[in-house]
């Protein structure tokens, strides 16, 4: 039997001086009434790995001068944040592999959103610790899909498991938040759940369980892969007693606690979506503002005066899916984390 899951009541947007002093500025809320409130911000598409399920083993990324620039993402951020965005997640590809890294890094944490998070798999994140907790970047999702180290480089096709596994247990020890993040695969890594709940009971680290999702153009061909969330819970009750944890109405994941102290997170994107609750925005490293995940429409910000940022934004609030799509050819590395 699947535990209940509970979720609080949903987080009203808290008014920033901008939007009570300036009228013409509209709140970031869609034509089903969601709130948007926080925003992916994809520095790059990026990545020294060539996980399968991301991008191909040969991809072609975008030339770095045709990116943002730190400038760039900097009036961005700020417009968007001006108009109701409370959370930045930096994503990649793999952001540390930006030239400008630090320098973007820098200029969002200058923005007065009410957290500054990351997204890496972890290969060159521990040199950048120290930056990143004297800038305010506290919360840390991290890649992982292997407790195993010679099936995690297989899986990654370049990952190295010491390096990121030294740097998760050097975050989670220096006052970070972190939280695993690996992807479970029929047949490749499926009988590692109570691993990682063994490891998050004595690490103290959370991890989250993610379904493979139908993005990019590998999905077609291994979805037969897929394991839902509810399989990954009945296969873990046998070993763990585990209760669940009230999280916020828009959180991608449901989260339990176990008796031995792990806390274990879900998120089943394809089996149990969260389309009706869902608060967040895309921006692609080519300034590309996206509605979902799901979809590639999207606006670009590029050049757009303040003024103009009403018309983009209602046209990309227009866009925004009320239920989950089915699949998206894109690549994930080119979508962002």
């Amino acid at each position: 039997m699947v535990p209940m899951i509970a979720r609080t009541p949903e987080i009203p947007v808290l008014p920033r001086a901008r939007l009570q002093s300036d009228s013409l500025v509209k709140p970031l809320v869609d034509p089903s009434g969601r709130v948007m409130r926080k925003l992916r911000v994809s520095l790059t598409d990026a990545c020294q790995y060539r996980c399968f399920y991301c991008m191909p083993e040969n991809p072609v990324f975008t030339r770095n001068a045709e990116l943002l620039s730190p400038s760039e993402y900097g009036a961005i951020c700020s417009e968007l944040v001006s108009r109701g965005i409370e959370e930045l997640r930096v994503t990649g590809g793999e952001p540390t592999v930006r030239p400008e890294f630090r320098e973007i890094m820098t200029v969002l944490s200058r923005i007065p959103a009410q957290r500054l998070s990351l997204t890496s798999n972890g290969q060159l994140l521990a040199r950048h610790l120290d930056f990143l907790r004297d800038l305010g970047c506290t919360h840390l999702n991290i890649s992982l899909d292997s407790l195993d180290a010679g099936r995690f480089e297989r899986i990654t096709r370049g990952g190295d498991f010491h390096t990121v596994m030294a740097c998760i247990e050097q975050a989670a020890t220096s006052g970070f938040t972190v939280k695993v993040n690996a992807i479970v695969f029929r047949g490749i890594n499926d009988d590692e759940l109570p691993d990682f709940a063994r490891w998050s009971a004595a690490s103290g680290v959370e991890v989250r369980f993610l379904e493979y999702m139908k993005i990019g153009p590998e999905h077609a061909t291994t979805f037969d892969r897929f394991v839902s969330a509810d399989e990954m819970i009945a296969s873990l009750e046998p070993h763990v007693g585990m209760n669940a944890v009230a999280v916020p109405h828009d959180s991608t994941s449901f989260v339990f606690e176990t008796s031995a102290g792990a806390r274990l997170g879900f998120i089943a994107s394809e089996s149990k979506p969260f389309c009706g609750a869902c608060s967040r925005l895309r921006l692609s490293a080519t300034g590309t503002l996206r509605s979902c995940l799901m979809s590639e429409r999207g606006v670009s910000l590029r050049n757009v005066s303040s003024s103009g940022y009403g018309d983009v934004l209602d046209r990309v609030m227009a866009m925004k899916p009320t239920g989950r799509l089915d699949h998206v050819d894109q690549a994930m590395h080119e979508i962002g984390g």
